[in-house]
């Protein structure tokens, strides 16, 4: 019974085992071998399709990136439409600065800081017969020339007040809010300093045209451990001019009357009327030879890098950015009535553009550059290409760059416009 049931049992796994199914029975290796190659097949196919795709995307990428290069480099604009228009009536306009990303309106009875929406930060009131203002990052000061009177700000307001004893000819702030003030008297002239909060430093120089000279233009640095100031002095009965470095840091402390450059010869015969820090450690002397580039890499040396560059050229204007400097020359030859000449803040020459216009103002703007007058105005770029020539038909006293690239926003005495160009 035993072995029957035995016998019975095996003869069972047998015929299981006959009836399972094997996978060399079902997928013989031929069949094995199709299906690797049809899914090798779809993969590069896949494949060939991602590849595809993804040359699509990278040629509209250059695509959009042509277009855009196209429109920012080279198209020329024709005309505009006015897309705000935001009134500005806070008193009689003296002018308008750069400050900060927005711009200060100043008059003589108040000044006020406006955002590119035409809206007022902040107003500040005070009466001034001859306001003037400088401007270096976020702070700025603002006196009554031949006056006394100085308010120093920044991009949330008023921070400090001083009040000089002599009539003030010229004032300079650093980025961190130090101000000079340039007085004069009838036999010399003072610098005096004050603090962002408009409190006197126990710092002073004093100069006459028979000694030391003149102050025509004084300038300081970020930081404000620089200045830099040109003077006109007399040699032998003759005018002749300088620019002068002096340091406040650690570093003048150890130079007699802080002075630690010194520059006559290469301005012996022309003059200086306005020097400018630019971009570190770069600064600029505006001569009547054009500008004149130094660098502060070594603080207790600072370096003429290149003099005068334009000799023999007949200046009608200079202005410059922390990147770029501008200037604007009478031309000799060619077609247009003017030419300009821009360089980097290093002295590399960028671009030469002859013109014909009646400007009265000149800025740069980024990697734009805007002549204008009362009711017109050009723009040029960085490659020299005229992106726009066109007339208002409104009073225009400032241009400067838009929240968008083909947006110009255009202040006038009474008004902001954002306008869009076409």
């Amino acid at each position: 019974m035993n072995d029957m049931s035995s016998m019975s049992r095996e003869s069972k796994k047998q015929q299981l085992r006959r009836q399972m199914i094997t996978p060399e029975k079902d997928y013989p290796p031929n069949r094995r071998k199709q299906e690797e190659e049809e899914m090798h097949a779809s993969r590069q196919k896949k494949h060939r399709r991602h590849m595809v795709l993804a040359i699509l995307a990278l040629a509209l990428v250059f695509a959009g990136a042509g277009c855009w290069f196209y429109y920012q480099q080279i198209f020329h604009y024709t005309s505009y439409e006015t897309v705000r228009q935001v009134s500005l009536n806070q008193g009689s306009l003296v002018g308008y600065e750069t400050f900060g990303s927005n711009v200060l309106k100043y008059t003589r009875d108040g000044a006020s800081y406006i955002d590119d929406r035409g809206n007022n930060v902040w107003t500040e009131s005070y009466e001034m017969k001859m306001p003037i203002v400088a401007v270096n990052g976020n702070f700025a000061v603002i006196a009554d020339q031949q006056g006394n009177d100085i308010i120093i700000c920044n991009t949330e307001g008023k921070v400090g007040q001083a009040l000089t004893i002599l009539p003030i000819t010229r004032v300079a702030v650093s980025g961190l809010g130090m101000v000079a003030a340039a007085v004069e008297d009838s036999t010399s002239s003072y610098l005096y300093f004050f603090r962002k909060d408009g409190g006197e430093m126990k710092v002073n120089i004093r100069s006459n045209m028979s000694g030391n000279g003149y102050p025509l233009d004084l300038c300081l640095s970020k930081d404000g451990t620089q200045m830099m100031c040109s003077y006109v002095y007399l040699e032998n009965g003759e005018a002749k001019t300088r620019v002068v470095f002096y340091d406040f840091s650690e570093i003048g402390k150890n130079v007699p009357t802080r002075v630690v450059g010194g520059f006559d010869e290469p301005f012996a015969n022309t003059i200086v009327p306005r020097v400018a820090y630019l971009k570190e450690p770069y600064s600029c002397a505006f001569s009547s030879q054009g500008p004149a580039f130094f660098s502060s890499k070594n603080l207790a040396k600072p370096e003429l890098v290149k003099e005068g560059t334009l000799p023999g050229e007949t200046i009608a204007g200079v202005f410059h950015s922390d990147e770029y400097v501008a200037v604007i020359v009478w031309n000799t030859t060619g077609e247009g009535e003017k030419r300009l000449e821009v360089f980097r803040a290093d002295g590399t020459h960028v671009l030469s553009k002859e013109f014909t216009y009646d400007y009265l103002h000149a800025d740069i703007d980024g990697e734009l550059i805007f002549l204008y007058n009362d009711n017109s105005c050009k723009v040029f770029n960085m490659a020299g290409v005229e992106k726009l020539d066109t007339a208002f038909d409104f009073s225009v006293s400032k241009i400067r760059r838009g929240r968008l690239p083909n947006t110009l926003l255009v202040m006038g005495p009474q008004e902001m416009r954002e306008i869009k160009l076409r």
